[in-house]
């Protein structure tokens, strides 16, 4: 560090350099480059803790107990497959949801089924078993008799309940992604023993879920049989008060109608069917009499057109005769004109049979139009009769079907309470009957793959191990690096100058190499010469007078650069025209001679030894504005003992 006796201080630290007064601020490096100082400046505290965790997790993976895993897969089916078409309790949409799935593998890994595979394997008797994860008599913690079959009940629970807690701390499902399929591992340094419970556990977890379906149809069975009865005595109430009813007010049901739920939406009475049948004749013989009565009224020259029915057969010869005529007439008058003596006979003979035919069809159209209003008047008669006598039934039978309609509003009251008493009923008798077969379908839990020995070990990993060493040596590296960081009080940034000792920075300098230190102070285009003149310019800022007249260079140890600095600033002052006294007070290394290659055989050792005369020690430089007071020989020190 630089000491004027102004109180300013100046950086030497690496890196570029800057310059600020009391008011200016140091622009501190990125941070990544910051932390890479740190790591260089403690790189053998990092490497010593990463190599030490190498190690340790090489012995430690070389002392462990092999380890084998052997794992089964099952399917889990989001919907079973129905045998017997009938719906369970669950409901379908059920297996649709995630939550479906999560309960699943929260099963697979639940505390009861730990304890049907114990109580299948028979576990709390095994001694293999608790050998395979590590545990024997001389541990403690197992009886120590030698016969499993004088263990107490008391023993055997607790046996049980320390293999439970293997079962579960040992066993790893792991759903794959994407799929309903689930891994059931089992490891410990037995392979049997792993095939055998991981196998053991799959089957166990199909039986479990098996029974507990059974286990809730059973309940469900239960309750619906009390509801059947209560329901039944219901129905047949409400269906007798409904007979009772309709038999006192006389309704006559003939048949009835229902939907889809059971439930009536139309029903025929004996007085609707025959006020129906009676509505229809009633229209009929309406009808017909408009019809005669129309007929009747009819004048006889508007009903005087022959009819091709009473035609006889002299008409028809005559007809039949006049169309050959004509035709042979249409074949003379293509060559002939009208007033030819052949054309003029035929049009003649057609004349005469028009005429014949007139008269035969007028005598029997006037003879069938008497007959015909005879028959006229006795139909009307008989159509007028039948429509009245329909008329006068039909308002009777209106009065009785608008007595029954207001009977029938307490009649349907009755038929409501039935059907909605017979749809409880048929609905809760299916729903028993169903739930009687609902288990009998496949399960949706299958075994894909069964667990086979494992011929080699799962763990330890060597290669995972030493990764897994080296990440956390890096960890604790990272953690010791920096505690080691925050605990030394030297200032490792320029910005701390300022923050920490609460004086402002007057500037940086880069970090040279010796060999061209010399190099660089003689060119004043130079990094070092230009962070130096920065420096100079703060110095000059530092005071109201301009640059100290006189000022020390001091450091907190050793090699740390102040006689580099203050030959340079020495040079730097003397370019301004200012002559320059340097003074080299390091009595322990001195080293401002060797940078202008003088000697150092009197100084300021001779000066402090009683040598009065100190013009004589001064030595002035190749700068004539520059001289310095070397050190001087090193004085004798007197040892005690």
């Amino acid at each position: 560090m630089l000491q004027t006796n102004s109180g300013s201080t100046v950086s030497l630290g690496a890196g570029a350099g800057g310059y600020g007064d009391e008011t200016s601020e140091w622009t501190a490096p990125p941070i990544l480059l910051q932390y890479w100082q740190v790591a260089l400046r403690w790189r053998w505290v990092v490497l010593g803790i990463i190599v030490s965790s190498l190690i340790i997790g090489l012995v430690a993976t070389l002392l462990m107990t092999p380890k084998f895993t052997a794992t089964a897969r099952v399917e889990i089916s989001r919907t079973q497959t129905n045998v017997t078409k009938v719906e369970g309790l669950e409901l379908e949409s059920s297996g649709r949801d995630v939550e479906f799935y999560q309960t699943q593998y929260s099963l697979l890994s639940a505390r009861t089924l730990a304890e049907r595979v114990a109580r299948q394997l028979k576990l709390a008797k095994s001694e293999a078993f608790f050998a395979a994860h590590g545990l024997d008599n001389g541990d403690g913690l197992l009886n120590s008799t030698d016969s499993l079959g004088t263990l107490s009940k008391k023993e055997l629970d607790k046996r049980e309940k320390l293999a439970v807690g293997f079962l579960l701390a040992n066993v790893s499902i792991s759903p794959i992604r994407g799929s309903a399929l689930v891994d059931v591992s089992y490891t410990s340094s037995s392979p049997k023993i792993s095939a055998d419970i991981s196998n053991t556990w799959t089957q166990q977890f199909i039986e479990q879920s098996m029974a507990r379906r059974f286990a809730s149809t059973a309940d469900a069975r239960k309750f619906l049989e009390g509801r059947l009865e209560e329901l039944r005595m219901r129905l047949e109430t409400s269906e007798r008060d409904l007979v009772n009813y309709a038999s006192a007010k006389d309704i006559v049901s003939l048949n009835r109608e229902r939907d889809t739920d059971g439930k009536t939406t139309s029903e025929r009475t004996l007085i609707t069917a025959e006020l129906e049948g009676l509505n229809k004749e009633l229209a009929d013989a309406t009808a017909d009499r408009i019809a005669s009565e129309s007929r009747l009224n009819a004048k006889a020259n508007r009903e005087l057109t022959p009819d091709p029915l009473i035609i006889n057969g002299a008409s028809a010869q005559l007809r039949q005769k006049r169309a050959e005529l004509r035709a042979e007439m249409a074949k003379l008058m293509v060559q002939f004109e009208p007033e030819y003596p052949s054309v003029k006979v035929l049009a003649e003979e057609i004349r005469v049979l028009d005429d014949g035919i007139a008269k035969e069809e007028g005598r029997l159209t006037n003879r069938e139009a008497a007959r015909a209003s005879n028959n006229r008047i006795t139909d009307y008669r008989a159509a007028l009769n039948r429509e009245s006598g329909l008329t006068r039934r039909v308002n009777t039978l209106k009065k009785r079907f608008s007595q029954q309609q207001r009977d029938i509003i307490q009649y349907n009251i009755y038929l409501r309470e039935v059907d909605n008493n017979r749809q409880l009923y048929d609905a809760i008798l299916q729903r028993y009957k169903e739930i009687g077969v609902a288990g009998i379908g496949s399960n949706n839990v299958a075994i894909v793959d069964v667990a086979n020995i494992p011929n080699s070990p799962s763990s330890p990993n060597l290669p995972f191990n030493l990764v897994l060493s080296l990440m956390l040596g890096l960890g604790l590296s990272v953690v010791v690096v920096v505690g080691l960081d925050q605990i030394e009080e030297g200032l490792r940034d320029p910005s701390q100058v300022n923050r920490l000792l609460h004086l402002p920075l007057l500037g940086g300098v880069p970090s040279i190499p010796p060999e061209n230190i010399q190099e660089m102070m003689s060119d004043t285009k130079s990094v070092l010469s230009e962070a130096y003149f920065t420096v100079r310019s703060n110095l000059a800022f530092s005071t109201d007078h301009g640059v100290p007249r006189t000022f020390m260079v001091t450091s907190t140890r050793s090699a740390e650069g102040k006689s580099t600095s203050s030959t340079v600033l020495a040079t730097i002052l003397a370019r301004t025209g200012k002559k320059v006294l340097l003074l080299d007070a390091d009595m322990r290394s001195p080293s401002i001679n060797g940078l202008f290659g003088l000697q150092n055989d009197r100084g300021l050792s001779n000066y402090l030894a009683g040598e009065d005369d100190w013009q004589n020690l001064l030595i002035p430089t190749t700068n004539d504005f520059v001289t310095i007071l070397p050190a001087g020989p090193a004085p004798l020190v007197r040892q005690s003992y």
